[in-house]
Order: C-alpha cells, then sequence, then structure tokens
C-alpha cells in the first residue's frame, strides 16, 4: 500500500481531477512509493517467462512510467533500451533512475519508431486506452518492432468475486466512470477493460 514517502490524499484527489497527463506528471516524484508501481514479482515473472524467447538486442518500454519496466528490458536486451511515455514528470524520474536508456516523449497512440527494436513490453498501461484507441496503439507498437519482433504484457488471472480484489478493481474502475462521465479533462483508467478469460488460464 501507500508508505510515509507516498503522496498525500489531498494529492491524490489533485491528481485524479486532472488530465492523465497532468496527473501523472504530478504524481511522478511519488509515484513509486504508491501501489501503482507495478511490482517485482510481476516484473520478475515476466523476464522469466521471456528468457527462453531471446536474445534480444533493441527493447522498447511502451507507457514506461518511472522506469520500472527497464529492469526487465535491462536482463534481456543486449542492445539499446528505450521507454516511451507523454507524461515529462515520469520521464524525468524514469531517467534519474535509468540514466543509461534511451527515454521519448510520445503519445503511445502515434508512436514514432519504425523497425527498430526486437521486444517491446508494457506493464499496466492498457487501461489508460479506451478500446477504440487500442489498435492505434498496437498498429504502433507492430511498425515499431522488427520482423519476428515480439510485443508481452502481463495480465493477471481472473480474479474470484469472493475476493477483495475482484471488489477494489470494480468498485475503482465504477468510480473512475463516474468520475469521468461529470467531469472533465477525463482520467482514463480502468482495470477491467483488459482482462484474460478463465478458460485461457486452466
Amino acid at each position: 500500500m501507500f508508505s510515509a514517502q507516498g503522496p498525500s490524499l489531498r494529492e491524490l484527489c489533485v491528481q485524479a481531477l486532472s488530465s492523465v497527463e497532468r496527473g501523472y506528471d504530478l504524481l511522478a516524484p511519488k509515484f513509486d512509493y504508491t501501489p501503482f508501481r507495478t511490482p517485482e514479482t510481476i516484473l520478475g515473472a515476466t523476464a522469466d517467462a521471456l528468457s527462453g524467447f531471446g536474445p534480444f538486442s533493441q527493447g522498447l518500454d511502451v507507457c514506461c512510467g518511472t522506469g520500472a519496466g527497464m529492469r526487465v528490458l535491462t536482463r534481456l536486451c543486449q542492445g539499446r533500451i528505450t521507454g516511451v511515455d507523454f507524461s515529462a514528470g515520469m520521464l524525468a524520474q524514469a531517467r534519474g533512475a535509468h540514466p543509461d536508456a534511451t527515454w521519448v516523449r510520445a503519445d503511445a497512440r502515434a508512436l514514432p519508431f519504425a523497425d527498430g527494436f526486437d521486444l517491446a513490453v508494457t506493464f499496466g498501461a492498457l487501461g489508460h486506452f479506451l478500446p477504440a484507441e487500442r489498435p492505434a496503439l498496437f498498429d504502433g507498437v507492430y511498425r515499431a518492432l522488427r520482423p519476428g519482433g515480439l510485443f508481452t504484457f502481463p495480465i493477471g488471472a481472473p480474479l474470484s468475486v469472493t475476493s477483495v480484489g475482484y471488489w477494489a478493481t470494480l468498485g475503482f474502475d465504477v468510480a473512475m466512470r463516474v468520475r469521468n462521465a461529470v467531469w472533465r479533462p477525463p482520467f482514463v483508467m480502468y482495470y477491467r477493460t483488459t482482462r484474460c478469460p478463465r478458460s485461457a488460464t486452466t
């Protein structure tokens, strides 16, 4: 959960009432002290799952945030690794943590790359894109990859209806939909729009 170094309730409220870009700019200095950061368990499991597909040369982290995914790319890629995000604040934090990587500010729906990467990853970002926006995202990643390149992203197994996580994510999504119905600019972030069918996990 949140640590003492994390954002205050007031800061979270201001962030939640901002646009996605502005909200992450505000949250960036304290983002790694929130539960929204990708857990090390997911990063490690992703790297383990991909290790048999390499070696990879150039790697790209789409919607890189503060750069947590760079740990996966550093482990798997032998060449240049690049992070792309549209929040200047998040990129500033990422650059400080991983100064040897390349950082690009851009909208993931219009990625400025072509045939440059063997591996692309993204962690926890798909909920920021409405279903109608995802074709542009995937098209951009496809263009960024070399022939035979791989795009990978972890998706959690379906939660039991009796679990706390099920009701927490449902409550969050409902609250965000209500917020976006009555407040502008919208803040698009939904946990339950990228779900793995239960049959795919058996």
